[in-house]
């Protein structure tokens, strides 16, 4: 089948639209009867053609074709020729007009056109009521047409607005995907920069002790040893679960993290001590539960500052975690006595900066700061329903 383009397909509905009103002019002048006109001749058949004429810029310029096929239609009855009504002409550009939104610039041309026909009617002695029913008809058309034009105009500017807001919403809709993207980014950027500083930093604490009693005490080295292999395995776990979503599929990419949380604070505890810093706890776990994202956040945030504390506060140092549970929040501190060289360095790195958003991402607060003398704090406010 043959595909027709869409600019032969209008050339070829103009052309079909003038050939009509071409017939209709034709037929209305070979047919008119009007008393004290003049008699047909050839003129009168040419002035038909250029009544249709002017359609042919009913696209581009239906302004313009309206007054051309005016034109002609008033040159025709001011040479006398036998009257007709002029919407049989005029119809198709006032239609045409009214759509392109010319409406105040077409209605003179109906309304002049019915005046003077009725003025002359009157004025050849036909009564008032008489004129006006035969001039009815010819208004209906005319006004039938504009209707018809400013209708699909109408029913156009409704169309394009829904398919504006489509787009609109089709947009909006790849900018949540992006956003969403991007978020999820960075939710696994910090995953990974928790599992692996912590990680990393344990088993350089551990290995540095195996170093110094290698040949002191190999006993306490197999400990050394055995802890930071438990760590490795523990954090290629953790890192296996979330790379493992990014090489999904079939789902989008969301870190749950269900395997993370304050029921693994008795590990993370053992580890830190095992990597040798002394750390005493302050609260209770036991019976709590928390929403996912609150009970993933926190664990990162005690996870993320005890590894601060190996990493920065030197060997000797000593830290304290507290959870304190209030009615709509739960309360974690971790301060350490910074009895090392490198307390002062405690602030560095992304840790802070990631753990902030944990916090202030749910709706909760958080601060960290040095303590006045030597140590660190880090304190976070977490609702126990995320925000």
């Amino acid at each position: 089948m043959v595909e027709v383009r869409p600019a032969v397909r209008r050339w070829v509905i103009d052309a079909a639209v003038v050939v009509v009103v071409l017939a209709a002019a034709e037929i209305a002048i070979a047919t008119g009867r009007e008393a004290h006109s003049v008699s047909r001749d050839w003129l009168a058949y040419v002035l038909g053609v250029a009544m249709a004429a002017p359609l042919l810029l009913r696209r581009r310029s239906p302004a313009a074709a309206l007054y051309g096929v005016s034109a002609a239609l008033l040159l025709f009855y001011a040479l006398g020729y036998p009257g007709f009504p002029p919407s049989v002409v005029l119809a198709v550009p006032l239609y045409d007009a009214v759509l392109a939104g010319h409406l105040w610039r077409a209605l003179p041309v109906p309304v002049a056109f019915l005046s003077m026909g009725y003025v002359v009617a009157v004025r050849d002695g036909m009564p008032p009521l008489d004129a006006v029913a035969v001039f009815l008809p010819s208004m209906a058309l005319a006004v039938v047409a504009m209707l018809l034009g400013a209708l699909v105009r109408s029913r156009r500017a409704y169309a394009a607005e829904v398919r504006g807001r489509l787009r609109l919403a089709e947009e909006q809709r790849r900018r949540d995907a992006e956003r969403r993207v991007a978020e999820e980014r960075l939710r696994i950027a910090r995953e990974l920069h928790d599992t692996v500083a912590h990680a990393i930093a344990t088993i350089t604490v551990q290995s540095g002790a195996a170093l110094h009693l290698i040949d002191q005490d190999p006993e306490r080295v197999r400990d050394a040893l055995r802890a930071i292999r438990l760590t490795g395995k523990a954090a290629l776990g953790e890192m296996r679960t979330t790379l493992g979503v990014l090489r999904a599929d079939e789902e989008p990419a969301v870190v749950t993290g269900g395997d993370v949380g304050l029921d693994r604070l008795p590990d993370l505890l053992a580890a830190v001590r095992a990597a040798g810093l002394e750390v005493r706890f302050d609260g209770d776990t036991a019976g709590r539960r928390l929403a996912g994202p609150v009970d993933r956040a926190a664990y990162r945030i005690l996870q993320e500052s005890l590894t601060n504390v190996l990493r920065h506060a030197g060997s000797a140092a000593r830290a304290r975690v507290c959870l304190a549970w209030e009615p709509e929040w739960i309360a974690i501190e971790v301060t350490d006595d910074g009895v090392g060289p490198e307390a002062e360095t405690s602030g560095g790195g992304h840790g802070l900066a990631g753990m902030r958003e944990r916090a202030e991402g749910l709706g909760g607060r958080f601060e960290a700061g040095p303590l006045r003398g030597r140590g660190f704090r880090v304190s976070a406010r977490l609702p126990l329903e995320a925000a």
